[in-house]
């Protein structure tokens, strides 16, 4: 069953995504070549204290880290390790919170130093198809609008959308119904209605859509070993449209 928020409710996952989007500032300004995701992993563990907040992540069905820091031809649930960021790379990092009860989620796709040319254009197309699918979060649509929207202009454009891992409901519990994947039916699924709350993540992968999992039994990365990239955003549904919490 979906929950229904109530206008206080957003206004705490609304806190929540305001502190995760200045969280993810500080770790964008730390992406650079010779840095260590788990250095990376620290910095935000620091601001999480800061903040007066504590991680979704850590310890969440056994995870061991603050963040998910997936490079390159990592999909998600890339654990920071030694592993040193070098110029060309592309940094996935994944991270939520939790604030009074209530959690909120977001993702971004970080170049280290100068990456190709496609890379930034399949960064582009992601962030893009992240805008399009949101702007589907609206009431009288359907869950699988926002699904639609995604796949179709990211496959238009010669890449492909994960099918393993979906977007979801958020609230008290960090994943709520429904799922919402990036691939779809428009007009099917249940009716989207004024104070849902969503975590809409479209990973789109360079090549197929396929993944596999590392030996860690949590990293998904690539079957063909191209790049892969992910944005996130908690959204909002209101009555004159969806607003974005995380930003």
């Amino acid at each position: 069953m979906i929950k229904i928020k109530t206008k206080e409710e957003i206004e705490t996952i609304g806190k929540a995504g305001k502190i995760l989007a200045k969280v993810s500032d500080i770790l964008r300004k730390n992406v650079k070549s010779g840095i260590a995701t788990k250095e990376l992993d620290s910095i935000a563990e620091k601001a999480f204290d800061k903040f007066g907040v504590v991680s979704a992540f850590k310890g969440y069905k056994g995870f061991p880290a603050n963040i998910c820091a997936s490079i390159n031809e990592e999909v998600v649930h890339g654990i920071p390790d030694n592993r040193k960021l070098s110029d060309g790379d592309m940094l996935s990092i994944d991270l939520g919170i939790k604030l009074d009860g209530y959690y909120a989620d977001m993702a971004f796709t970080q170049p280290v130093g100068k990456v190709k040319a496609e890379s930034k254009r399949l960064m582009d197309i992601t962030k893009e198809a992240l805008a399009r699918g949101i702007r589907q979060a609206k009431v009288n649509k359907k869950i699988y609008d926002i699904s639609f929207a995604i796949q179709s202009f990211v496959e238009a454009s010669g890449f492909s959308v994960v099918r393993e891992y979906v977007g979801h409901g958020i609230g008290k519990e960090l994943h709520e119904e429904p799922q919402i994947p990036n691939f779809g039916r428009p007009n099917t699924g249940e009716a989207i209605t004024e104070g849902m709350v969503f975590a809409i993540e479209p990973m789109v992968n360079m090549g197929g859509w396929e993944v596999d999992i590392k030996d860690n039994g949590w990293t998904a990365v690539t079957k063909d070993g191209l790049p892969s990239c992910h944005f996130e955003h908690t959204v909002a549904v209101l009555k004159d449209g969806p607003k974005i919490l995380t930003q």
